[in-house]
């Protein structure tokens, strides 16, 4: 089955270079797709015989629009597609071993495997993603950015929605799965990811980018049985928004001893670090205050159609 690259990016630097060198010989034709780079990654694509896509940045960016460009492009012959996001690298043996697990699944549309942070030394956020790329192995709901996808399966549900900021992978995979199709996730190593979140700040928005796509998502297919991000919605909303809210209500007008109330944090870093650790922990319930303003600046119509970057 002959397999192609979509890759996107904007301003990813060397790491684009890396990526798309990996992809060498690998995929016909790689594709990349720019979104409004200003450091010369169009110029580094073309170098490396990449068929380059430059969005128009008059309309709004969306990862999902990028990589619909991307597959509007492929070859009529083009049977699987390798998306990748331009800070990651693929791993040695990773298409042999996707595209020979989808040619003996014919269900499957989609195969991913393992990601791992590059740097997850560099810092605790690096650390944290590097973890949460940490899945179970075995049929799946959803993928990530980084899959191998049949071209047809991706064509017949209409491919990625564009308008969404974020979430647009396990929104695909909601579709896929309806009509029949299969995602699974591989044990074997897939690709290198280079997050570079160094700064609190870039967490943040990168987290309240989660909380947009948790809303975003449940407002799509929160209806049963799918329930998409229901949960993780209502835990943002509850958690980062409605609880403080509710104490602060209730010292202003009742006591100030409701304050003690805020206690409830801590007391969950530590019910929750006897699972993965005193960070992970601590940033799991910090986490759900972007996660808050994410899903409150969806549901209240803001920045819908930009994404929110953190790079």
């Amino acid at each position: 089955m002959k397999v192609a690259a979509i890759v996107i990016g904007r301003n990813e630097g060397a790491r684009l270079i890396a990526c798309l060198d990996a992809l060498s010989g690998r995929a016909d034709p790689v594709i990349y797709v720019d979104s409004g780079s200003t450091d010369g990654s169009v110029a580094a694509a073309q170098a490396r015989g990449a068929q380059v896509i430059a969005l128009d940045m008059t309309q709004p960016f969306t990862a999902a629009r990028a990589r619909n460009a991307g597959l509007a492009a492929l070859p009529a012959d083009a049977e699987l597609v390798q998306l990748l996001d331009g800070d990651c690298v693929l791993r040695d043996g990773w298409i042999e071993t996707a595209r020979s697990f989808l040619a003996d699944h014919p269900q499957a549309a989609v195969a991913c495997g393992r990601r791992r942070e590059r740097h997850p030394e560099a810092s605790t956020y690096n650390a944290l993603i590097d973890a949460e790329w940490n899945t179970a192995v075995g049929q799946a709901r959803a993928c990530g950015g980084d899959a191998l996808m049949r071209v047809a399966a991706l064509r017949a549900v209409g491919g990625y929605r564009d308008t969404l900021i974020a979430g647009e992978e396990p929104e695909l995979c909601v579709r896929l799965r309806a009509e029949g199709w299969q995602v699974w996730r591989l044990e074997a190593e897939m690709t290198w990811h280079d997050a570079d979140i160094t700064r609190f700040g870039q967490w943040w928005k990168r987290t309240r980018r989660a909380g947009h796509a948790f809303a975003e998502g449940a407002a799509l297919h929160g209806a049963p049985p799918e329930r998409h991000w229901v949960t993780e919605t209502r835990r943002a909303l509850t958690w980062g928004a409605g609880l403080p809210l509710a104490i602060l209500v209730l010292a202003v007008f009742l006591t100030p001893w409701a304050l003690l109330l805020l206690l409830v944090y801590p007391l969950q870093v530590l019910r929750l670090s006897r699972r993965g650790g005193v960070a992970q922990a601590t940033f799991t319930v910090l986490g759900k205050f972007p996660e808050a303003q994410g899903a409150l600046q969806y549901l209240l119509g803001r920045r819908r159609g930009r994404i929110i970057e953190y790079k």
